[in-house]
This record gives structure tokens, sequence and C-alpha cells, in this order.
């Protein structure tokens, strides 16, 4: 009699349907596992742009903010060098008037020292075309006053010989019961050289300086 192993053959064919079964579980265990990795490196790619990204527009802010401030420095820094031109030129101009005013207050100093008693100036214009061309107007109270004023002015040295009298009239004031004679005298200035600035060739009709005597007012 012979027998056939019928459980057997039902073994190992059930053995053999489970292998396709699990290769699909591993390889889809496989596929998730690169899903997942994917989808993480994704995400940390993004959350490090981000980062990226937060630290360039900081760094941005920051080199805006200093580009402000570095603009008002320069700005600044051109108005102190527009501010210093200017100072430059009122320097210069200073000093360029300052020159200028050597001979005109040499002038000055020299009518006033040479005002005898009872004699005042009413007015001292330059020449529009020779600046060292003087007229001097004024009122004294009688010709040997301004005799004296002209030997005073030519005994400085700063006047040129001889001074010139151009006018003279005489003016009766009823009130003070007095004679003025207005005068009015032109005279060349000129300039000594630097040794001789500030020495004084007095004459001997220098009358010493001091405030004019004030005299009443001709009508």
């Amino acid at each position: 009699m012979i027998r056939i192993n019928l459980l057997a053959g039902e073994r190992k064919a059930t053995k053999r349907s489970f292998a396709p079964l699990r290769t699909g579980q591993k390889l889809t265990a496989a596929c998730s596992l690169i899903l997942v990795l994917a989808f993480a490196l994704v995400g940390w790619r993004y959350w490090r742009i981000g980062v990226d990204s937060d630290r360039l527009d900081t760094e941005i802010a920051e080199a805006q903010a200093e580009t402000q401030r570095l603009y008002s420095i320069i700005q600044q820094v051109q108005q102190f060098e527009q501010r210093r031109a200017q100072l430059q030129q009122r320097v210069a101009l200073i000093e360029q008037l300052r020159s200028g005013q050597t001979g005109p207050v040499h002038m000055l100093d020299q009518i006033s020292r040479a005002l005898p008693p009872m004699l005042w100036l009413t007015d001292l214009r330059q020449g529009t075309t020779d600046p060292n061309q003087v007229t001097i107007d004024g009122r004294c109270t009688s010709l040997t006053g301004l005799s004296d004023f002209v030997a005073n002015l030519e005994a400085t040295g700063y006047f040129k010989r001889s001074v010139e009298i151009v006018d003279t009239q005489v003016e009766s004031n009823q009130q003070a019961s007095i004679e003025l004679i207005r005068f009015s005298l032109r005279a060349q200035f000129q300039q000594l050289p630097d040794e001789r600035v500030g020495s004084q060739v007095p004459g001997p009709a220098a009358a010493p300086a001091g405030p004019p005597t004030e005299a009443p007012s001709a009508n």
C-alpha cells in the first residue's frame, strides 16, 4: 500500500507564499524611510534658508543704519568744510581790509593831532579818482587858527606841501554875536616809509593834541 504525505506539500506551498510578501514590506519600509528622510532634509533646508534670510535681513538693516550714520557724518564734514572756506574768506578779507586801513588811520590820526584850539571840522572827503587826495571842511574863529592848522598838517610829513586853501567865508552868528570862518582845504596825503611810520615831525606851530573846543552853531 502506497502512502502520500499531502501535509508536507501544503506546508512548503505556504512557506513559499510568504516570501514575496516580506520582500514587498521591506521595499515599502525602505521607500517610507526614504520619503521621511527626504521630508526631513527639505524641512531642514527650509529652516536653514529661513535662518540665513533672517540673518541677511539683520545684516542689511545694520548696513543701512551704518550707511545713514556715515551719510550724516559726510554731511557734517561737508558743512564743516563750507564753514571753513567761509571763515578763510572772511579772514582773508579782514586781513585785506586791515592792510588797507593803514593809510586812512594815519591820515585821521595826523589830522586830529594837527587841530589847533578853536577850530573844528565838519566834513572830510577822499577823492573819487585819487583816494590820497583829501578835502577838509571846517570852521574856526580866526584866520590865525586856520594858518596854524595848515602849518601843522604840512609839518607832520604825511601831507605833501603845500596844503591848498580852497575857500574861506565869514559867517555871522547873531545869537552869539561872533563871526566864524568857514573854510575848505585840499591836501595830498602820502604814506611814509616803514622806518618813518609812527615817528612824529612836529612843526614849530604845532599845538598840543586835545579835543576840539565846542563853538556855537551858526545860523
